[in-house]
């Protein structure tokens, strides 16, 4: 079948294993100090790979390739959950310490300040990172989340973000219109393999904001479950549109 799937220049590789580290299907390892896509039908064409990589050196294609056997990879990570744990390294030669993925904990006892008051606000955030086309589909922190899917002019136009909408959630955000990408299907694959408990999407109430709401409404019927959501939209102006 023709379908997307990553394409991996071996020239560009400076076989530093990010993304044999970032691709949880294990369709790529290190071969000859080298990143390989070993196996067409572990590749889910979502490219959790790409933006670890230092180089630029993977890169999507479409192409004849064997399709997406979830089945297999689900076989192959409980043989790999079943091997000896060899302690992971403290940091990654050449990859982007900004994408390593980390629950942030907060204390749920200290007071919460809005952004009227005259002291620092209190940051929310729970986990990072928060960009879609970064986090990993099986982040720990999906567990039982309440997710908020924002366009990320919402947080700069709306002065009560943290307090309002990220508290409690889970952040993920993104703009379908810089991006140039299709959210659905990463979205989809978060959706279908946690317990989302509800999603909630802050936009803005220009047009091309319609695209993350298209995005999350794909993503809810393509998982196949019944999750509880909601859409905000927020003005220019930073009022909430009723």
């Amino acid at each position: 079948m023709i379908r997307k799937i990553i394409q991996i220049n071996e020239d560009l590789c400076n076989g530093c294993g990010a993304c044999a580290t970032a691709c949880h299907e294990g369709a790529i390892g290190m071969v000859d100090g080298k990143a390989k896509l070993l196996r067409d039908d572990y590749c889910d064409g979502l490219g959790n790979c790409l933006p670890v990589c230092p180089t630029g050196a993977i890169t999507f294609v479409e192409r004849e390739a064997a399709a997406y056997d979830e089945e297999a990879v689900l076989a192959q990570q409980r043989v790999s959950q079943n091997k000896p744990q060899v302690p992971a390294p403290t940091s990654q030669a050449c990859a982007c310490p900004g994408t390593r993925s980390r629950t942030i904990e907060r204390d749920s006892t200290a007071p919460s300040r809005t952004y009227e008051s005259t002291s620092p606000a209190q940051s929310h955030l729970r986990q990072w990172p928060v960009q879609i086309k970064l986090v990993p589909v099986n982040a720990p922190y999906f567990h039982q989340a309440k997710l908020l899917v924002a366009a990320d002019c919402t947080a700069f136009a709306y002065g009560n973000f943290h307090e309002r909408f990220i508290k409690n959630h889970v952040t993920l955000i993104g703009c379908p219109k810089l991006d140039m990408t299709e959210y659905s299907e990463k979205l989809t694959e978060i959706l279908r393999h946690n317990d989302v408990q509800s999603v909630t999407v802050v936009r803005m109430e220009v047009p091309c904001c319609g695209g993350i709401e298209h995005a999350v409404k794909t993503a809810l019927q393509a998982s196949g479950k019944m999750i509880p959501w909601q859409v905000v939209t927020i003005t220019t102006d930073g009022q909430i549109l009723e």
